[in-house]
């Protein structure tokens, strides 16, 4: 089968580290990338999700509240109650 070439543009640090992640792993970036585009074309699809960070607890709104929490617990204004344990079964 040809060989063709082809580049990419990325984040220089973005790159040096996926570098890092590849020799350590032993291989190289190219094969790496087969590796994806031989899974995307197999499966027609990204072979992995790719989503809007979705993650709530990290969510500007909450991370400020987090904020909020932490100094009045810094300050001691913060109201603190020891509760029970609450068991949630497995689903």
């Amino acid at each position: 089968m040809a060989q063709t070439n082809f580049s990419i543009r990325m984040d220089e640090d973005l790159k040096k580290d996926f570098s890092s992640l590849c020799d350590s792993i032993g291989m190289t970036m190219t094969t790496a990338f087969c590796i994806f585009a031989k899974k995307a074309v197999s499966e027609q699809r990204i072979p992995f999700d790719v989503t809007a960070n979705n993650d709530l607890f990290s969510s500007p709104s909450n991370m400020r509240h987090l904020d909020r929490v932490i100094g009045r617990i810094e300050n001691g204004t913060a109201h603190l109650t020891e509760h029970e344990l609450i068991e949630v079964p497995d689903e």
